[in-house]
């Protein structure tokens, strides 16, 4: 069963419309907290930026403060209480490491993703022994990492892709993504069938940025994670992937600036039949033929 709306996202929207209210109303944090008998002013500031997760009384005591009439006060409870969700949320990511939990909170009821790889297949689109290979390198590295843990939490996630209502999801993948360098023959052969076989889904469009395209502009600098949801008023997200940890940024600005790198990448990448086709080529196989779906990226 799909998860429900993005806990995290909520909380980013609830704080975005806490502080419009504070600040139309022409108050400070210290007066609020000051009404409300809160010791400092760290509580609201951290509610504020979607940093804690609410409890639904001081919400409605921040409700009462600002003086919120309804509708509009029953829509911020609604979103609040989406914010406040953890129980349900615990038990259906289970074993999850805290990183990949992160992505997981960002694609529930997402309605467009698109991820940038330069070096790695995403998560989304490996498979177990591929996702094995990757997590088992990170772990030399980092250490204290339950590789088969991780590898179950992949193949969690890639349910997204599947079912019933799956989000459009686009990935824009460097053409070095697909080079064999360093991988064992069958496990490469098997990721490379299985982009074939995801690129055939009617929401999942899958396109090669070839090493030319670099004349066309600087790509970008690290992997990143797009989402957008159905709610326009929830925040669009970017999730930009470090070597230790990942950045989530839902400014507007921040944002925007990936949105314009998105359109640029789409501009010079290869169309989904035609990164079929190289990928084809590469497995000495006939090219697939790919249905197109209207809501196609490409």
């Amino acid at each position: 069963m799909p998860l429900s709306a993005s806990p995290v996202v909520r909380r980013a929207r609830l704080g975005v419309e806490l502080r419009r209210l504070r600040r139309r109303e022409s108050l400070t944090l210290e007066q609020v907290c000051v009404r409300l008998g809160w010791a400092s002013t760290s509580k609201l500031s951290r509610i504020e930026l979607g940093q804690s997760r609410p409890d639904l009384a001081d919400v409605l005591d921040l409700l009462d403060v600002y003086q919120v009439p309804s509708p509009q006060r029953d829509e911020l409870i609604v979103i609040a209480r989406d914010a406040a969700t953890g129980r349900g949320w615990s038990r259906a990511l289970g074993e999850m490491g805290e990183r990949q939990r992160a992505y997981v909170e960002l694609e529930a009821g997402a309605e467009r993703i698109v991820e940038y790889q330069c070096a790695l297949v995403p998560g989304l689109l490996q498979t177990p022994a591929y996702a094995r290979l990757r997590v088992s390198a990170g772990a030399a590295l980092t250490g204290d990492v339950d590789v088969e843990a991780e590898v179950r939490a992949r193949a969690a996630r890639q349910e997204l892709l599947i079912r019933p209502d799956p989000p459009h999801y686009t990935a824009l993948l460097d053409e070095r993504v697909c080079d064999p360098d360093g991988l064992p023959g069958d496990v490469w052969r098997d990721q490379m069938r299985h982009l074939l076989a995801l690129a055939e889904r009617p929401r999942v469009s899958v396109r090669l940025l070839p090493g030319a395209s670099c004349g066309d502009g600087p790509h970008p600098l690290a992997p990143f994670s797009y989402y957008a949801y159905p709610d326009p008023a929830d925040p669009r997200t970017v999730l930009v992937e470090t070597l230790t940890t990942d950045v989530r940024l839902v400014s507007e600005t921040d944002v925007s600036h990936y949105e314009r790198v998105i359109e640029r990448l789409l501009a010079v990448a290869l169309p989904p039949d035609a990164t079929a086709e190289l990928v084809a080529r590469r497995l000495g196989a006939a090219p697939v033929p790919r249905q197109r779906d209207p809501h196609d990226l490409g």
